[in-house]
């Protein structure tokens, strides 16, 4: 009977189980990478700022050129073998990095074309893994599924990067990059044992050309004054925190000396914070209503950026200041993103789940690749500290958005309001 009392809600959905491990591993080996790749970049091939621009925008521009076309295609087709297909061509794409690196391959120039196709195949899976969760699990479970997501995710994240550094420091961060690869084959296995049909999708009449299905789409995202604010807040900050990620490797490298170790313990700290706020994101939305846990969970994320301009002086005080950054952008972050998620999923029909999504991430990530450039050149013209005073300035700005929108008198996802918004948006 403990057992039985302990193990409730969506600790007895097999096929979610088998979802939520598959996806820890993956991230896992992303979370690894995430230090990796940067590095052998700057190591291995000595790059500037602004290639580290163009290697960044490498990777996010597929979701500013195909997101679109993608969420037509997830609304039309099942997704879970489209994430089971993403997740293999991720391996073997990423497989080629230490491939190149053995046979004196691996330049820039290759790093640009794995980046743009890794890219390409993580916007079919992230659309795809989004507009799959709601029928898999029931809509009164998404904040308890998103949140164990994102737990179980940064527990592998909090070990990731700081043993990413240690094996960089070992080997060689190419060979590194190899953990993901193997990842992403054991999250496609794991997938493939789920069992429970996918719900047939239901359209409104016949299907439309795509771009009429686009439109649709991008319509029910701007229409709602929901989605439009946090999409809206989400497009700021990623430009910014781009501007930030392009040098802030090259700044801890090169002006504060820190060595792979270093790097992937103070990127640990990220993840420590997520792990956090995963836990007690139920706690606060309980506690203080949904819309006050969005918004101050966005102001400690986006303020925290405003550490990292300060890390100066001595290597210890330097290295003190940046983990207090990156845990309270990790805490900060993750509990919005558990509650942003679970909003969206919640007040979209399923039929528009896909193209909701796409809709989504062309907006918030499509800034990415540009803020990215942008960094890239700031670094090289005004320097590393000056972009990362920009870069942490404009991600606070990026509350102003919810701060003049409905959200903060919401008090939860199936708030009358929220789903008046939602029915006359659609």
């Amino acid at each position: 009977m403990l057992i039985s009392h302990r193990f409730r809600g969506l600790w007895r959905n097999t096929d979610f189980l088998k979802l939520w491990v598959g996806e820890t591993i993956s991230l896992f080996g992303s979370s690894i990478t995430s230090v990796a790749l940067p590095l052998a970049a700057v190591i291995n091939l000595q790059a500037t700022p602004a290639q580290m621009g163009f290697l960044n925008a490498a990777f996010f521009s597929p979701y500013l050129l195909i997101s679109l076309f993608a969420g037509v295609w997830i609304d039309r087709a099942r997704r879970l073998p489209i994430m089971i297909g993403a997740n293999i061509g991720r391996a073997i794409l990423l497989g080629l990095i230490p491939f190149g690196f053995y046979i004196g391959f691996l330049e820039m120039n290759f790093l640009y074309v794995i980046a743009f196709l890794v890219g390409v195949l993580t916007v079919l899976f992230e659309i795809a893994y989004q507009s799959y969760l709601p029928s898999l699990v029931k809509r009164t479970e998404l904040v308890e599924g998103n949140s164990k997501l994102q737990a179980s995710a940064s527990i592998a994240q909090v070990s990731g990067p700081s043993l990413g550094g240690i094996l960089v420091s070992l080997f060689t961060a190419p060979v590194v990059i190899l953990t993901h690869a193997l990842s992403c084959l054991i999250s496609a296995y794991s997938l493939s044992l789920i069992r429970k049909p996918e719900s047939k999708l239901e359209y409104q009449g016949e299907y439309k050309s795509v771009f009429r299905e686009i439109k649709s789409g991008l319509h029910f995202l701007f229409t709602n004054s929901y989605l439009r604010a946090i999409a809206a807040q989400a497009a700021t900050y990623n430009f910014f925190y781009q501007v930030v990620w392009t040098v802030i490797f090259i700044y801890m490298a090169r002006e504060l000396h820190f060595g792979p170790s270093s790097v992937g313990f103070v990127v640990t700290f990220l993840s420590v914070g997520a792990l956090l706020g995963s836990l007690m994101a139920r706690y606060f939305e309980k506690r203080f209503a949904m819309g006050p846990t969005i918004i101050a969970s966005m102001f400690i994320g986006c303020g925290a950026y405003s550490l990292i301009p300060i890390a100066g002086g001595s290597s210890y005080m330097a290295l003190l200041i940046l983990v207090l950054s990156f845990f309270l952008i990790g805490f900060g972050v993750v509990i919005s993103n558990i509650h942003v998620i679970s909003l969206r999923q919640s007040i979209t029909p399923h039929h528009l789940l896909g193209r909701m999504n796409a809709s989504y991430r062309f907006v918030i990530t499509g800034t990415t690749p540009i803020g990215a450039l942008i960094g890239g050149t700031l670094g090289s013209l005004i320097g590393l500290h000056m972009t990362l005073i920009i870069g942490a300035v404009g991600t606070l700005s990026s509350l102003l958005w919810v701060l003049l929108s409905p959200i903060k008198s919401l008090y939860e996802i199936h708030d009358p309001a929220v789903q008046k918004s939602s029915s006359s948006s659609g």
